[in-house]
């Protein structure tokens, strides 16, 4: 997105993606800019739902929506993720409010990815 972008180019968490499960029992939403990863597996050394697909070498969720007893895991993975330059591209996004929980290298809540 170029940085005159209006706010009708603006990508919320809710635009992708499917409905997924109730909200209520899976409250945050992965968002994960795959075209991105390379592959360095540090998400799945820290969570659960992070995986490494040995045909492709790169990582991939297990589920897109987690709960609240799998968000910590989910923001460590967001947070070491190294790339984008260390930016990551795992996004963890509540999904009652759209806003992006980590990594939020904005530091306003906006989905912070680059397609």
């Amino acid at each position: 997105m170029s940085a005159d972008a209006d706010d009708s180019e603006v990508v919320r968490a809710s635009d992708v993606g499917g409905d997924g499960p109730p909200v209520e029992e899976k409250p945050y939403k992965i968002i994960f800019e795959a075209n991105g990863c390379f592959g360095a597996g540090r998400c799945a050394q820290v969570a659960a739902n992070w995986e490494m697909d040995i045909e492709t070498g790169l990582a991939r969720p297990q589920s897109f929506y987690v709960a609240e007893d799998e968000l910590a895991e989910n923001v460590r993975a967001a947070e070491v993720c190294p790339a984008k330059k260390g930016r990551g591209v795992i996004h963890v996004v509540d999904r009652r409010t759209d806003e992006e929980i980590a990594p939020d290298p904005h530091g306003d809540g906006t989905l912070s990815v680059d397609w």
